[in-house]
C-alpha cells in the first residue's frame, strides 16, 4: 500500500503548504506571490521536463495541458485571494468539501450513480458547510454577501473541475481518456501557469504596487523565502500525489480524499500560528467534513 502512504504524505505536505501560503500572503499582494510561486515551481520541475523519459508530445499533448493550466490557475487566483482575507481555519474546511464537488461532477458528467454511503457523505458535507456559515457569522463574515467566501468556493469548484479533468487526462484511451504521462502533465502545466501569471503580473502592475518606497532588504528576503517554501511544499505534495497515482492498484478517489486530510494539518498549525477565533465551533464543523469524507471513502470501496 505504498500509494496510500504517499497519499498521506501528500496531505501532510499540502497542510504545511497552506500555512506557508497564508503567512506569505499576510503582508504581500496576491499577484506577485502567485507569480513567484509558479516561477519557483517551474524551475523545480525543469529537470523533470528535460528528462528523456518524460515525453513532450507536441501540440497534440500540450493543448490538453494548457487547458489544465488555465483551470488550475483560476482555482489558485480565487483561492489565494480568499486565503489572504479569510481565517485559515475557515478556508481549510471549505476546501475540504472538494471531493463532494468531484463526486457530484462525476454524477452529472460521467453519469455515475451514488450509493447510500456516498449520499450520506454529501449530506454531511452540506451540513458542515451550513454550520461553517454560522461560524463565519460569529466573526462578522456573511457567506451570502462576502466576496472572499465566494472566491474560496469558486477555488474549490475549479479544483474539483481540475480533479475531474485529471481523471480524463490520466485514463487510458481504452477507458475514454487521453492517457497522458503524469510527469509530463505535472512539469509542463507549471510552465504555462508561470507564463500566464507573467501576463497577469504585467497587466495588474499598477494595482499591487502599494509600496512607494523600496521595502527593506530583510523584509524582501523573508517574503521571498516564504514564497519559496510555498512552492517547495506544493511541488513535493504534487510529486507524491502523481507518484502515488502511477503505482499499481492506486485508487484516484481514495488518493484525492486522503489529500483533503491536509485540512487537519493546516487547521491545527494555523490555529497555533495565527491565533484565530472560534476554534471549537470550527473544529466541530471540520469533524463533520471528515465524517463525510469517511462515508465517501466507504462508498468507493
Amino acid at each position: 500500500m505504498t500509494w496510500l502512504l504517499l497519499a498521506f504524505l501528500s496531505a501532510a505536505l499540502l497542510g504545511f503548504y497552506d500555512v506557508f501560503k497564508k503567512k506569505a500572503l499576510r503582508d504581500n499582494a496576491v499577484v506577485p506571490v502567485l507569480f513567484l510561486n509558479t516561477l519557483f515551481c517551474s524551475l523545480m520541475f525543469l529537470p523533470v521536463a528535460l528528462h528523456p523519459d518524460v515525453p513532450f508530445g507536441g501540440w497534440a499533448v500540450q493543448k490538453y495541458i494548457v487547458l489544465k493550466s488555465v483551470i488550475v490557475l483560476s482555482s489558485w487566483l480565487c483561492g489565494y485571494y480568499g486565503m489572504k482575507y479569510l481565517p485559515l481555519t475557515l478556508v481549510g474546511p471549505i476546501n475540504a468539501t472538494r471531493p463532494v464537488m468531484v463526486l457530484l461532477g462525476a454524477l452529472l458528467i460521467f453519469g455515475e450513480q451514488l450509493n447510500l454511503y456516498q449520499w450520506i457523505g454529501v449530506l454531511f458535507a452540506v451540513l458542515s458547510f451550513y454550520l461553517l456559515s454560522l461560524s463565519g457569522k460569529k466573526e462578522g463574515i456573511d457567506f451570502r454577501h462576502n466576496r472572499w467566501i465566494f472566491l474560496t468556493v469558486m477555488a474549490a469548484v475549479f479544483g474539483a473541475v481540475s480533479g475531474l479533468y485529471d481523471k480524463y487526462l490520466m485514463a487510458a484511451p481504452d477507458d475514454g481518456g487521453v492517457g497522458l504521462n503524469r510527469m509530463t502533465v505535472q512539469s509542463y502545466y507549471n510552465f504555462y501557469q508561470c507564463l500566464l501569471m507573467a501576463i497577469v503580473l504585467w497587466a495588474t502592475r499598477h494595482s499591487w504596487q502599494t509600496h512607494p518606497k523600496p521595502r527593506p532588504t530583510r523584509e524582501r528576503l523573508g517574503a521571498g523565502l516564504l514564497i519559496f517554501l510555498v512552492s517547495l511544499f506544493l511541488s513535493m505534495a504534487d510529486f507524491a500525489y502523481f507518484y502515488a497515482l502511477s503505482l499499481d492498484g492506486a485508487l484516484i478517489s481514495v488518493v484525492s480524499m486522503v489529500r483533503r486530510g491536509s485540512v487537519l494539518v493546516s487547521f491545527c498549525v494555523g490555529a497555533y500560528v495565527f491565533h484565530e477565533k472560534n476554534l471549537r465551533g470550527k473544529a466541530f464543523d471540520l469533524l463533520l467534513v471528515l465524517i463525510g469524507m469517511l462515508f465517501l471513502y466507504l462508498g468507493t470501496r
